[in-house]
């Protein structure tokens, strides 16, 4: 409950002012149970129907988190915090696998694309009033979805996927409602739905990527938005296959008002082709970010959907940022027109890195999952003991808690800074790290 701390105010604004207060002050912790409605409204001398609306408030900021008949408490984490700050410090001389991070040197170089960037700029200034769209952009974007038969809609552009899946989340849903995500999946993801007051739900995940019955099953309680990674999956690196993506879409034509999100965030590094559940349903969305293929400081990413979606993702971009600018816009034009990065040679350098960890790891007798993108997921009895093991073998892995809601243990290893010498001794570094656990099959 709340200790000692007595909750003030008359208006709603003023009690939630000073619930938030409090939090910020260390008065009111984390996990903190706030008093009934009724309770609070006799001690304040106020309408129920008041704090009602002060609860309403914080939960919509994210503040506090209501459970039905067990109440509103004060939510277990900030909705601020990330899951990255769940991470390792690697010392001098540890080699670092925990980043995520492409590799540098299959990153094209950016001097040619904004010099061509700028030269545009000077003869055709973007000034306000003009698209948030660069002409050319929008078309290379189009030709590039229809090649990997995704449905037609039109174009909008963000300051990368996450940037698109907030504002797509925000067009249809409203805090308190429920998110069918991928469990192990994109710890940020997590992060932003906490942020926004919405509550995810755990879908579990195999190499062929969601389980079609753990989707359904979402979806019968109330899901109202699933967000799902098309290929090179983070953590897992799952793919999802022609023959999933279809027993996807059967279980989606039951839930058409379903708000249905594909990541393809590994556009242009990986090898096996898109099977994308775009179009399912009535409102959708597929987003591609630059970050990985053409580093991610260049902050872009091109969606299309139906026409509501993206007319509510770009009318909300509007109000805020605008536009992302259009000297990114045709910088991203020229590296894609002039063939800066050769996906093939790119998809091929991770798949020889992450498919010798596989191999070395499977004849230690370690099962280990990567089917596309930088990531390899291991399954461990004890995060904790299994990164600190390796830390002291002289080798920095992500832990799993960063990836996970309810499914088992795991480590992530990022092949990025590896080369093919390193792979037998980081391979017996895991073995040892996870020895005597084995385990196969699903991630959750």
């Amino acid at each position: 409950m709340l200790g000692d701390y007595t909750i003030t105010g008359r208006g709603a604004a003023e009690i939630a002012a000073d619930v938030e207060r409090a939090i910020g002050e260390g008065a009111l912790q984390p996990g903190a149970t706030l008093p009934p409605l009724r309770e609070l409204a006799t001690e304040l001398s106020v309408n129920p129907n008041t704090v009602a609306a002060a609860y309403r408030l914080l939960r919509d900021r994210g503040v506090i988190e209501t459970a039905g008949r067990r109440g509103s408490r004060v939510r277990p984490r900030p909705a601020t915090s990330a899951r990255d700050e769940i991470s390792i410090e690697a010392p001098p001389g540890v080699r670092n696998l925990a980043t995520g991070n492409p590799d540098l040197a299959l990153l094209p170089p950016l001097g040619d694309a904004l010099a061509a960037a700028a030269a545009r700029h000077a003869a055709r200034p973007m000034l306000y009033g003009a698209s948030a769209v660069a002409e050319e952009l929008g078309r290379t974007a189009r030709e590039a979805f229809d090649a990997d038969g995704v449905p037609d809609g039109p174009i909008g552009v963000t300051s990368g996927s996450l940037d698109a899946i907030e504002r797509a989340l925000t067009a249809h849903l409203r805090p308190g409602d429920a998110v069918a995500v991928e469990d192990p999946g994109w710890g940020s993801v997590f992060d932003i739905l906490t942020a926004l007051g919405m509550r995810p739900v755990p879908v579990g995940v195999d190499d062929d990527g969601p389980l079609p019955g753990d989707v359904e099953r979402a979806l019968r309680q109330g899901a109202r938005a699933l967000v799902v990674t098309d290929r090179g999956q983070n953590p897992t690196g799952a793919v999802i296959s022609a023959a999933r993506a279809a027993e996807l879409r059967t279980v989606l034509a039951g839930h058409p008002d379903v708000l249905v999100i594909d990541d393809d965030h590994v556009h242009g590094l990986v090898e096996l082709p898109l099977h994308p559940l775009a179009g399912s349903t009535r409102h959708w969305m597929l987003v591609r970010s630059t970050a990985k293929a053409y580093g991610p400081d260049l902050r872009l990413s091109v969606l299309t959907g139906d026409p509501v979606t993206v007319d509510r993702v770009r009318g909300r971009h509007r109000l805020g940022p605008g536009w992302v600018s259009h000297l990114l816009q045709d910088a991203v034009v020229h590296l894609w027109r002039t063939g800066a990065v050769d996906a093939d040679a790119v998809a091929a350098s991770y798949a020889e890195r992450r498919d010798g960890l596989l191999r070395a790891l499977a004849e230690r007798g370690v099962p280990a999952h990567g089917r596309s993108g930088m990531n390899v997921w291991i399954p461990v009895p004890d995060e904790t003991g299994a990164v600190t093991r390796l830390l002291q073998s002289g080798w920095a892995v992500a832990p799993g808690a960063r990836f996970r809601l309810a499914s088992p243990p795991g480590v992530r290893v990022t092949v990025s800074p590896l080369d093919a010498g390193e792979l037998p001794a980081l391979a017996d570094a895991i073995a040892d790290a996870v020895r005597p656990y084995r385990g196969a099959g699903r991630f959750g």
